[in-house]
């Protein structure tokens, strides 16, 4: 059996495009002999020094809530719950639309908990800053690996760091292994960079 090679992404649960590259990941993980390990990023802490708008700082505020029930989950239950929940918090979020208003954003972290099979009391942590040095780790490891004009996500494979891809549709089976042998083809090159266009598309989730 051919040993499979951990490949880590660095996510914030609110972020759509995270998402779709987390799922695309899912996919390269049937037909490439990899192992997606899900890691904690956050865009409250990304752009908390930034000149962003005050309603973006406000969102990413407060997305910072599941986050932290991400990190206290982990604490509870073992690393392994952390893919679950991602899974659970994401198919809530982005593929059924739930609401990330903050009176029904506690209702749907809370609904993730118990899809994931997890203590629904640790909805809680929300509110609470006990997890934050625990995300703020989490996420300056990603970050470091790849500076701060970047965000969300962020894929490492041993050495190899790189932000996105970013992508608008989940590819799959062949498709979603070609993809992943073209990133990891450019950014093997340290002198590598950027490649990019402008989007012209919203991601979709199906």
């Amino acid at each position: 059996m051919t040993e499979k090679i951990p490949v880590d992404l660095w996510f914030d649960p609110s972020c759509p495009f995270a998402w779709v590259t987390s799922r695309w990941l899912i996919e390269v993980a049937k037909v490439r002999p990899i192992e997606p390990r899900w890691r904690m990023m956050s865009l409250h802490i990304l752009n908390e020094d930034k000149d962003v708008s005050d309603d973006y700082r406000e969102r990413a505020a407060r997305a910072m809530g599941s986050v932290r029930v991400v990190a206290a989950a982990a604490a509870k239950h073992g690393e392994q719950a952390v893919g679950e929940l991602y899974t659970a918090l994401g198919t809530l979020l982005h593929n059924e639309g739930r609401s990330k208003e903050p009176e029904r954003l506690r209702e749907t972290v809370e609904a993730a908990l118990e899809r994931a099979g997890l203590d629904t009391s640790l909805v809680e942590a929300m509110h609470s800053e006990e997890w934050d040095p625990t995300i703020r780790a989490s996420h300056d490891e990603g970050i470091t690996l790849v500076g701060q004009e970047v965000g969300t996500p962020i894929i490492r494979l041993g050495a190899n760091a790189f932000f996105g891809p970013v992508i608008t549709r989940i590819l799959r089976g062949e498709d979603a292994g070609k993809l992943w042998d073209g990133v990891l083809a450019v950014t093997a090159y340290e002198d590598f960079f950027e490649l990019k266009r402008t989007r012209t598309k919203r991601p979709q989730f199906d």
